[in-house]
């Protein structure tokens, strides 16, 4: 018997089941060796992906570390740029793109854009843009309305005030046509350049303008500068007729950047430095107190107040607060603060500025001082929007201060003399001991150079001066909070205090030589001319102390046997002269004069008017009268002025 084995036949064959079989043996092999590939390729790729995400978040989480420690002061001084963007590092250089035109000023930075003014019959002159020249960052933005008388001195200023370094950008900008009846134009006041004058001319010129001194009517220029560097970049355009103006420059710059470290000063590491080093970073145009060398102090220490005039007061004038009244004028601001703090028995303590509105730069410039600010929120518009910061800050400080019977107010725009303190601790006792008194002012509407010289002398008045006084706490809590003008109305808070009604018949003493001096020439009501013709020549006192005579006089019964007796003495002058001839006043000094007015009724004031205009004092309205009587000094002697037949005195 033949022995068998598995597959194969007797006749030596394999079997048809064993020869289909092997191919399919070999196909699962290698479907399994393909699946094994599979299997560690897909592995092979995880370990990879695994590897690189950890590879990358330290490398991020290591760059993030350096960056926080390196650049966390440059994110400070420059959260504008961050705002528009993250960045890694900071750049290098910055792109700027100025327009200048006829209806619109712009600047950009890097494609941000960070001025823009295309509203019309606003914005008119020179826009100057300060940047900081390591970060990029704004530090002061301001309009020179160079169309009007003085502004071009104001540019002038303040550029030298800006610190060197700094990059300036300047864009003229003009301003549509006023169009009146049968499309007639009134006057083209719509120009830049009109009042710019030589010296500011010669300006531009050091810091790098080559067109400065070919700069005209309507023409359109715009420049980027470094303070004491090389200019970057000018563009001018020149108008071809009288009626139209130039064609719209742009001028593109790139500006390298500098190490922060180069743009700040190594001052010495106290609590005013601190405040110092704060804010020069920060904000521009403020000159001194910002130099590196020679920084101004912000710490004054001034004189104390007698203690004469100290200690015999139940409440003396350095315990009562002083209540300032800002808005968005820093540089105001800052010079008033300045001569305020200087005064003999300035208090810092004691001191608040109220600013009307969110503005950063008056709020930097309080803190720069170490004083206390509040930022109050608008209410109403034009006159009714300052008459609610009034009432705003009035309350607000008796308020913060409960125990005070006082309050001193102070404008941002007034210098106060060295004696501004002594003069209300002197009078304000007038205040406890005379019902028939108002208030007591350091302002006197009357004393310009030439119509005042006594500093220790006082009057009664019945108008309201304000620009520096102080009032009682009675009667603002009693009488005027109550009645205060809502916002609806467009009253000036002064001249409501007038109203017969409101002021009862009681009347407001001030100095013969004013203790502030109102040197603002901007502002809802005020602009250069006006500054320069009612208040430019204004006296200011400068003795830093002096004793006021005659403050019982100042009471009711004893002011009027000193007026009669002032004009029983007096000598009348020649009324057949005219109150404009330069002899009209007699070269006779330490005389007592007097002269007759027409005055029919107790608002005839036209002669009175008059009769101002020609003395060259306040004519738009009266103001400083007493009785239908206004005191004064001429040449040298006193001047009685008496409204017949309404004064009591005729």
């Amino acid at each position: 018997m033949d022995t068998w084995r598995a597959g194969v036949s007797k006749k030596g064959h394999f079997s048809p089941q064993i020869l289909i079989s092997r191919p399919l043996g070999r196909r699962r092999w290698l479907t399994k060796v393909f699946k094994a590939i599979l299997v560690v390729v897909l592995l092979v790729t995880i370990c990879i992906n695994v590897m690189f995400i950890m590879d990358t978040a330290g490398r991020l989480k290591e760059e993030a570390l350096m960056a926080g420690a390196s650049g966390s002061d440059a994110v400070d001084a420059d959260s504008r740029r961050n705002s528009f963007r993250l960045q890694e590092s900071q750049p290098k250089a910055l792109a700027i793109e100025v327009l200048s035109s006829q209806s619109k000023v712009s600047v950009s930075v890097d494609g941000a854009t960070i001025l823009e003014d295309g509203e019309e019959h606003k914005g008119r002159g020179i826009h100057v843009l300060i940047l900081n020249q390591a970060t990029g960052s704004v530090m002061a933005q301001r309009t020179f309305d160079t169309y009007s008388p003085h502004e071009d001195e104001a540019m002038a200023l303040f550029l030298n005030m800006v610190s060197d370094g700094r990059i300036i950008i300047f864009a003229i900008k003009g301003s549509k046509k006023l169009p009146i009846r049968r499309s007639k134009v009134l006057h083209k006041k719509d120009e830049g350049t009109f009042q710019m004058k030589q010296p500011a001319r010669d300006l531009l010129k050091r810091l790098g303008s080559r067109r400065s001194q070919a700069i005209g009517w309507r023409d359109m220029w715009a420049m980027v500068t470094k303070k004491g560097g090389k200019m970057l970049g000018e563009s001018y355009s020149k108008s071809t007729e009288f009626n139209t103006w130039g064609a719209p420059v742009v001028l593109r710059v790139e500006v390298p950047l500098v190490p922060v470290e180069e743009s700040e000063c190594d001052w010495p590491d106290t609590d005013e430095n601190r405040r110092r080093r704060h804010f020069c970073s920060h904000i521009e145009g403020y000159g001194s107190v910002c130099s590196c060398a020679d920084p101004a102090p912000l710490i004054f220490n001034p004189a104390r107040l007698p203690n004469s005039q100290v200690q015999t007061d139940n409440f003396p004038v350095n315990d009562v607060p002083v209540a300032i009244i800002a808005s968005n004028r820093p540089h105001y601001l800052y010079r008033m603060l300045r001569s305020l703090l200087s005064a003999h028995g300035a208090n810092p303590d004691m001191i608040t500025v109220f600013i009307d509105g969110y503005f950063e730069e008056p709020l930097e410039v309080t803190k720069l001082f170490g004083l206390r600010g509040i930022q109050h929120t608008p209410i109403g518009i034009k006159n009714a929007r300052i008459s609610q910061h009034y009432k705003a800050s009035l309350t607000a400080t008796f308020n913060i201060f409960p125990d005070t019977q006082y309050a001193i107010i102070v404008e941002e725009d007034l210098d106060v003399s060295p004696d501004f303190f002594s003069y209300f601790s002197q009078t304000k006792r007038l205040l406890e001991e005379d019902e028939s008194i108002y208030c007591i002012s350091a302002w006197n509407d009357q004393g310009y150079e030439h119509t005042s010289e006594d500093p220790s002398q006082l009057y009664r008045v019945e108008t309201m001066p304000g620009l520096g006084w102080i009032l009682r706490r009675s009667l603002y809590k009693e009488e005027l909070e109550p009645k205060w003008p809502t916002p609806e109305k467009m009253w000036d808070w002064d001249m409501w205090m007038r109203l017969p009604e409101v002021r009862k018949g009681r009347e407001c003493v001030v100095p013969d030589v004013s203790r502030t001096y109102h040197f603002g020439a901007s502002g809802l009501n005020m602009n250069s001319y006006f500054q320069d013709v009612y208040f430019k020549k204004h006296s200011l006192n400068t003795i830093p102390y002096v004793e006021m005579r005659g403050i019982d006089s100042m009471k009711k019964e004893n002011y009027e046997e000193l007026v009669i007796s002032l004009i029983k003495k007096a000598t009348v002058l020649d009324h057949s002269k005219s109150p404009c001839e330069e002899s009209f006043i007699p070269e006779k000094k330490g005389s007592t004069f007097v002269m007759y007015i027409k005055m029919e009724e107790p608002k005839d004031f036209g002669t009175w008017k008059q009769v101002a205009k020609c003395f060259k004092i306040w004519d738009l309205d009266a103001r400083g009268y007493h009785n239908s009587m206004w005191r004064m000094h001429m040449k040298g002697s006193e001047l009685l002025v008496i409204g017949v037949p309404n004064s009591d005195y005729s």
